[in-house]
């Protein structure tokens, strides 16, 4: 179950990536072979870094090895670290996993951690950040594999493994709990309805497309979520003013008084919950916008990841 919850995990963080990183193909044929040995397939070829799951957290990578005539006897695995920028780590000894003679068809599961994958690492000078909100959307490791024969022969695998910085909370989501209020208006709801959340960087997110129930394109949007959970959609971003149907944002932090009734709601207000049996996170949404005319128009959204 553990393994399986991890796994549904990764798949999610994968669809963030799909934009930014080609997968790898899942077989590799090295110059080794059934009589030469060293044969070798790379079956994560890609696996998505969750920001904020914590240092110690643990990402699974799977590789096979094929054993012949000639006996892989050890894989020798390094790693790099390259910025959404271009700039490159140098590449050093992560870790060497001997293999047995036996079984024929060898899986070789092993997991790489954000401590693990940071030690020893620099860019330009400087160690990867202890804090991994600090890093990019699109900065990624590359672990690539050597494999060394009965013989003594050394193979360089042509394909690797690239663990690409995605953030937890990007995806597809469904509104299960929701209300709207205005002045003089019975609060509604768009329970059932599906929306859209892209990662930017390591705490920002965009609402594709909507504003509570309100469609149109531009009511596309900024929110973050803080490492410690808290959920905040600012009255501007990069500078400039976030419009929702045309109207200046509001929040329940920098324009509380400009709410009659969300910010008060009962129930948990601008915050996300983790769920790492199911992998069904919850993100907790209280903004609105306001009127010049007519007053506020005050949102609450409970929306919740759809998992597959």
């Amino acid at each position: 179950m553990k393994k399986m919850k991890k796994l549904k995990l990764y798949s999610l963080a994968l669809l963030v990536l799909t934009g930014l990183f080609s997968c790898e193909t899942d077989s590799d044929t090295l110059t080794g072979g059934a009589e030469t040995g060293g044969l070798l397939t790379v079956n994560s070829g890609l696996v998505g870094y969750v920001v904020g799951n914590g240092n110690d957290y643990k990402y699974p990578v799977k590789v096979t090895v094929f054993q012949g005539a000639v006996l892989t006897t050890k894989i020798e695995i390094y790693k790099s670290f390259t910025t959404v920028a271009g700039v490159k780590s140098s590449e050093i000894l992560f870790r060497t996993i001997d293999i047995p003679a036996t079984p024929k068809n060898q899986i070789i599961d092993f997991t790489v951690s954000y401590n693990e994958l940071r030690a020893g690492l620099t860019v330009a000078g400087q160690p990867l950040p202890t804090d991994d909100s600090l890093l990019k959307i699109g900065d990624a490791w590359t672990l690539r594999y050597v494999t060394t024969t009965s013989e003594g022969t050394v193979h360089n695998n042509s394909k690797n493994t690239k663990i690409a910085v995605g953030t937890r909370f990007a995806g597809t989501y469904r509104v299960i709990e929701s209300n709207y209020w205005r002045l003089g208006a019975t609060p509604s709801s768009w329970n059932g309805d599906i929306r859209v959340i892209e990662s930017v960087d390591a705490t920002t997110y965009r609402f594709v497309d909507y504003a509570g129930p309100f469609q149109a394109v531009t009511n596309t949007h900024y929110f973050t979520i803080s490492p410690a959970g808290v959920v905040q959609t600012p009255q501007s971003y990069k500078g400039a003013a976030q419009l929702l149907n045309g109207q200046p944002v509001i929040n329940c932090v920098e324009s509380p008084t400009s709410f009659l009734k969300a910010c008060a709601f009962p129930g948990p207000q601008n915050t996300v919950t983790k769920d790492d049996v199911k992998n069904k996170d919850r993100i907790y949404r209280t903004y609105g916008y306001f009127t010049a005319g007519s007053g506020p128009r005050e949102f609450y959204e409970v929306l919740e990841r759809i998992v597959e």
